[in-house]
């Protein structure tokens, strides 16, 4: 299941399969890109990529959460949110701050309120937004969930914390529905606001609490090894093209999405070397996927369909794209890697009998049973 680097296999090959959808969508209606606009009324394949975003990071999160509270019976906080601090806070404050340089400059302009929100990741309570800071409504939902999540478990333990994930799931349709039906001066914040758009990366965190189980199960097993397994990112899909119906959709449609999108992760970890997990685990994917990050920050400027500027043209932003988002990756994400990893050997030093050691998101060992080797597709 793990890569010689021990990464969890086909994770990062999900990431990117992730952010090629949120690329995908965003260029509709780009000049240059032939793909016709009727796609994206079809399918809205970037809300479907960053959902399959939120339910990787539950899924990672919570196994890194629970294998500390299994070995030392409680979560250190300060490490957790020192090692959070430093992965996701100097990439996208660089963007802040470049965004902020280029409003400066005259070359774009940003809403009243668009700053103040996007540094304190609030964005997705903030929805007139303008295009350029538009996509941080969802690491905004992220640092949320990595602000509660934890507290949750050590207040409630494993066992109750996943009961209440769970009832979330359950509950988040009804929060949906209650919304669109109750409170149409607020509509536009279903699917964005935490309380409409966490269930996804609650079904990530059950997924990570009760995979073990579920692997246990025979019935679970002959189902995953089975080309039944099939219909899960069919259900994806299906649940995804009920958006052009609102009640549906946000009742039923966000949860299948969810559902599916969890037991897709669960096969393609599990079949990591099978024909899908291959090409998910091949050199290129998983380098698009480990750069996931920069690209999704960056991806927004060139995207915008209503500019006039050559840089938002098709191919060319695709090349400002890959520019800027290497810039990010080799300039910022790496170094601030480097340091986090040397602060931490010296601020929180690892006891010698400890038998867990805090490793990144993406190196989290989530379940003993091996990766299978070969499956049905």
């Amino acid at each position: 299941m793990r890569n010689s680097e021990g990464r969890i296999e086909s994770l990062d090959g999900l990431r990117a399969v992730s952010i090629t959808l949120v690329i995908f969508s965003h260029l509709i209606g780009v000049k240059g890109f032939i793909v016709p606009e009727r796609v994206g009324r079809v399918f809205e394949l970037g809300e479907l990529g960053v959902r399959v975003f939120f339910v990787i990071s539950g899924f990672l999160i919570t196994s890194i959460l629970l294998k500390e509270l299994e070995d030392h019976r409680t979560i250190n906080l300060r490490r957790f949110y020192f090692r959070r601090t430093l992965r996701i806070f100097p990439p996208y404050y660089l963007f802040i701050l470049s965004i902020v340089i280029i409003q400066a400059a005259g070359l774009i302009s940003l809403n009243q309120g668009d700053l103040p929100h996007a540094l304190t990741y609030t964005s997705n309570y903030h929805l007139q937004r303008s295009w350029y800071v538009g996509h941080t409504w969802s690491l905004a939902v992220e640092e949320q969930f990595y602000v509660v999540w934890p507290a949750v478990l050590i207040l409630f333990g494993k066992r109750r914390g996943l009961l209440a994930a769970l009832a979330f799931v359950l509950i988040a349709p009804l929060i949906r529905i209650g919304i669109w039906e109750a409170l149409p001066g607020v509509r536009a914040g279903i699917g964005q606001t935490f309380e409409t758009a966490g269930d996804a990366l609650a079904i990530g965190c059950v997924l990570a609490g009760v995979r073990s189980r579920l692997h246990a199960s025979q019935l679970y097993l002959r189902l995953l090894d089975s080309k039944l397994i099939l219909f899960a990112p069919l259900a994806v899909l299906l649940g995804n093209a009920l958006h052009n119906h609102p009640t549906v959709h946000y009742l039923f449609g966000y949860s299948l999405m969810n559902v599916g999108i969890a037991l897709s992760i669960d096969w393609c970890v599990t079949y990591s070397r099978g024909r899908v997990g291959k090409f998910l685990n091949c050199r290129p994917v998983v380098f698009i996927g480990l750069m996931s990050y920069s690209i999704y920050l960056w991806q927004q400027i060139f995207v915008d369909r209503y500019s006039q500027s050559l840089l938002a043209q098709f191919p060319i932003n695709l090349g400002m794209i890959a520019v800027t988002s290497l810039l990010s990756y080799y300039i910022c994400e790496q170094p601030s890697f480097k340091l986090r990893k040397w602060l931490e050997r010296r601020l929180f030093p690892r006891p010698k009998s400890a038998s867990f050691e805090f490793i990144d998101a993406s190196t989290a060992t989530v379940s003993p049973r091996p990766a299978m080797p070969n499956s049905p597709i």
